[in-house]
């Protein structure tokens, strides 16, 4: 098949959608698909467009197989709403006559348009009736209505409904896949038909993720003493609710044989660092090499995964994927029920979110309980292999493609 995929992020950006965005394109390549992607410059989580991604206008190459357009765009070096709106904006723009011109040039039986940015949908539903290809909407995340949860949004007024109608509008017709149960059953909620949703979920790296029974090299770059580690790593936005981690360092703060490492870049990070000012028993570091996650990982006794109230079902962290491979603890904040818990159940612990004290409740009893943690690390490998493997949910969604077009 002739594929063309709309999405804002793309390689070489470590974390966040632009991996499995990467990861999905180069599959299908390698499957003997014809894939084109339109991406923006890499700029996540960080920001700022990367260096070696300055020059002026359009780059194209060819990646992995992969037919590769990167688009110049707006990036706000502080993201709130309305400047992620024009950000979201500008590439959409931007990217309307580059992806025309590579549907031109080699016809697409289906476009693929990766949500965020939802403002892309435009395009990319455009460019299918144009070319009368199949029009694909993936949903990393609801948006909209985490725009709500985050505040950006309010709930009521002629804003909200302009931004939930054009949701309504760009799921209508189309084929949807999203990364959960819980969201694919959201879709459904919102009006699309069953036989066009699809879960199509964020994989781990499994094979190259592996438990780890030896001391992470990481102790002894980042002069971590104590036994214990308490480790988030990903991007520091405003959805994860991570100021709870730095509450709780501040109710550990006379426990001498923990070290909290929170290992990221992102809009909150300098928010973050200036409430953690004089804690003792917490680090912050810059995300690492992709290949050097399993010792990354390795570092920790307990891995953290926040999330604020009303964003459990919303979206599904990737980085819970490479938790659970890693073969540790997890402790995470959602309310019963959700997709998150639902997830965690087993592996680890969950608690309120928003609760601090009951994190580092939840927290210490994992410190102190070897064999429950040794057993939770075991059933998450586990779970990792039988719901996150690469191969096989690439594969899975590859005839999906195929018979979408049929």
């Amino acid at each position: 098949m002739n594929i063309l995929c709309l999405g804002l992020n793309y390689a070489p950006e470590p974390v966040g959608i632009g991996p499995f965005t990467t990861g999905t394109a180069e599959f299908l390549a390698q499957a003997g698909h014809n894939v084109t992607v339109v991406c923006g410059k890499p700029y996540y989580p960080d920001w700022k467009v990367q260096d070696s991604y300055r020059k002026s206008g359009v780059l194209s190459g060819v990646e992995k197989g992969v037919h590769v357009h990167r688009v110049p765009l707006y990036v706000p070096a502080i993201p709130n709403g309305p400047r992620r709106l024009i950000h979201h904006a500008s590439f959409a723009i931007r990217a309307f006559p580059v992806t025309l011109f590579a549907a031109w040039k080699r016809r697409p039986e289906i476009v693929i348009c990766v949500a965020p940015s939802l403002i892309s949908a435009v395009v990319a539903r455009a460019i299918a009736k144009i070319f009368a290809a199949k029009f694909w909407l993936h949903i990393q995340d609801f948006e909209v209505e985490a725009a709500f949860a985050t505040g950006l949004l309010k709930g009521e007024g002629r804003l909200a409904s302009l931004a939930r109608g054009f949701e309504t509008w760009c799921l209508k017709g189309a084929w949807v896949s999203t990364i959960s149960p819980q969201m694919c059953a959201k879709l459904s909620q919102l009006g699309v038909p069953d036989s066009r949703i699809y879960e199509f979920r964020n994989w781990a790296n499994i094979d190259d993720i592996k438990p780890i029974a030896r001391e992470s090299i990481y102790r002894a770059r980042w002069n971590i003493t104590t036994p214990h580690v308490a480790l988030y790593s990903g991007n520091l936005g405003n959805k994860q609710g991570l100021e709870i981690i730095v509450e709780a360092a501040k109710l550990l703060s006379d426990r001498r044989d923990l070290t909290f490492v929170v290992c990221g870049n992102g809009s909150m990070r300098a928010t973050l660092v200036a409430a953690a000012s004089g804690l003792p028993n917490i680090k912050f570091v810059d995300l690492q090499p992709a290949e050097m996650l399993t010792d990354l990982l390795g570092l920790a006794t307990v891995h953290l995964l926040p999330q604020i109230a009303g964003a459990a079902d919303l979206v599904l962290p990737s980085k819970l994927a490479n938790m659970l491979a890693s073969g540790r603890a997890v402790l995470a904040t959602a309310n019963p029920g959700t997709g998150i818990a639902l997830e965690v159940a087993g592996c680890g612990a969950v608690i309120p979110p928003g609760d601090a004290p009951a994190l580092a409740h939840a927290l210490q009893a994992l410190l102190d309980d070897e064999i429950a943690r040794r057993q939770y690390g075991i059933a998450g490998r586990a779970r990792a292999e039988e719901r996150w493997s690469r191969h096989r949910i690439l594969q899975m969604f590859e005839r999906r493609l195929v018979s979408a077009v049929g």
